[in-house]
């Protein structure tokens, strides 16, 4: 029979002490939280858009978990939704150190400057809303980078410049909605690529040049807006591949010659242009219902 000394008592003692500071250490790293960096970032965001004035603010004393907007899995940043929440101010770039972001939703604030060429390090990001804001400048071509991105709405803005043409390199693109900006220049070739692309809306911008026929490329097309730019030349009848597409407003703009009346049917205004002295004009409409044999 085993008999328990003063000694051994002590030891068993120590060892339980020590089993339960290890398991004490332990729990206290599972629970450490996001890394600094990415706490930072947020902190950053917040100071950066006037976060005492947003409309639901964040302690930033308690856990980011408890942060309003926030989501995490696994103690990473993966959401960010803050929309219309009154964001005054200008996106960090330490916005880029969200490694794990997934969406980004800063929809209906009033965030102004720049977009940051940062947002290119976002290789997880499927989601980007900066919808009606204040952002200025070109989009920036480091956004071909974040070849995850599905969904991409940054209309209601002030941007200025061209298309970057590294918006083809964003193979799972599915909405690219750039409409009521001041975009300049043509509609990059590269997009007639996104054969995943749905919803194009480039419409109230400043684009000029023409619709390629590679716009027949665009086989997943549901619905595409090009009303009020600057565009010209002849209606692609290659439009009339497009099966998906149940939305189309390519109207005011400047093209001429012919259309089909499936096309000018499927127009939202039904083809009415801006002719030469600035007055609204129907195209005319072919007899037979489809002209795609015209451009074969």
């Amino acid at each position: 029979m085993y008999v328990y000394t003063v000694e051994s008592k002590q030891v068993i003692m120590k060892n339980i002490a020590t089993i339960f500071m290890f398991i004490l250490a332990t729990s206290s790293l599972m629970a450490a939280g996001i890394s600094s960096s990415e706490k930072q970032a947020l902190v950053k965001l917040y100071k950066s858009t006037n976060g005492n004035q947003w409309v639901n603010k964040w302690d930033l004393k308690k856990p980011v978990s408890s942060w309003y907007g926030i989501k995490l899995e696994n103690d990473k940043v993966v959401a960010i939704d803050l929309s219309n929440n009154n964001l005054v101010g200008q996106i960090p770039n330490e916005i880029g150190n969200l490694a794990n972001l997934k969406e980004l939703n800063l929809f209906k604030n009033s965030i102004s400057g720049t977009l940051p060429v940062a947002i290119g390090n976002l290789m997880s990001l499927k989601s980007l809303n900066l919808a009606f804001n204040k952002l200025e400048g070109n989009i920036p071509s480091a956004i071909g980078n974040a070849t995850a991105l599905e969904s991409i709405e940054l209309y209601m803005n002030r941007f200025t410049g061209n298309i970057p043409a590294e918006i083809g390199k964003l193979k799972l693109l599915k909405t690219l909605s750039l409409f009521n900006n001041e975009l300049t220049g043509s509609i990059p070739s590269t997009v007639y690529n996104l054969s995943s692309l749905k919803v194009l809306l480039l419409s109230s911008n400043k684009l000029t040049g023409t619709l390629s026929r590679e716009v027949a490329n665009l086989t997943s097309l549901e619905n595409l807006s090009l009303f009020e730019n600057n565009l010209d030349g002849q209606v692609p009848f290659a439009l009339e591949k497009l099966n998906n597409l149940k939305e189309m407003n390519i109207s005011y703009n400047q093209f001429s010659g012919l259309v089909s009346r499936n096309l000018a049917q499927l127009d939202t205004l039904n083809m009415t242009m801006i002719n030469d002295k600035g007055v609204a004009v129907v195209l005319p409409v072919k007899d037979r219902n489809s002209a795609l044999a015209a451009e074969d």
